[in-house]
């Protein structure tokens, strides 16, 4: 009997994440995006997943690395940064990539300034987590995971 296949999981990130713990603390915490990948990594390892990871400042480096997941990746989590109130490109490339995603970010948008309320975002992905810094990459596939499980993808994991 050949084992089941790990599921994969790819986690994008848009501009900025690349500077975590230097760039205001006080609003994303103080974790790096390295000290974040490990933790999710970690996880991942406890839950028998593989985790793939890509960070862009480029709008349409993010879009390419979307349309490259369609059937490489199962699940999807995509912390847009800036563009999740501004791109319409991202967001037909996170449908067109066709896995279940979910949509994160370290702040609360809520919380914030009146512009970062609203995310192209919201009606194409399976949910949201914001608002638990770095934990809530670790919560975000947990999530995936469960979504994928919930759709019969996971069976017996």
């Amino acid at each position: 009997m050949r084992p089941a296949r790990r599921p994969r999981i790819l986690f994008v990130d848009g501009p900025n994440l690349n500077v975590l713990g230097t760039r205001e603390p006080e609003v994303y915490g103080r974790m790096t995006l390295a000290d974040i990948r490990r933790a999710v990594k970690e996880t991942a390892r406890l839950e028998g997943a593989d985790v793939r990871f890509f960070q862009s400042n480029h709008e349409g480096e993010i879009v390419g690395r979307l349309q490259e997941a369609r059937g490489k990746a199962d699940g999807l989590v995509i912390n847009p940064g800036g563009y999740t109130h501004t791109s319409v490109a991202i967001r037909d490339a996170l449908i067109y990539a066709g896995v279940p995603a979910v949509e994160l970010h370290l702040s609360n948008p809520a919380r914030r300034e009146p512009f970062r309320r609203t995310s192209t975002l919201e009606d194409v992905v399976a949910g949201r987590i914001a608002g638990f810094g770095g934990f809530g990459y670790v919560l975000a596939l947990r999530a995936v995971l469960h979504l994928l499980r919930e759709a019969g993808g996971l069976a017996g994991r």
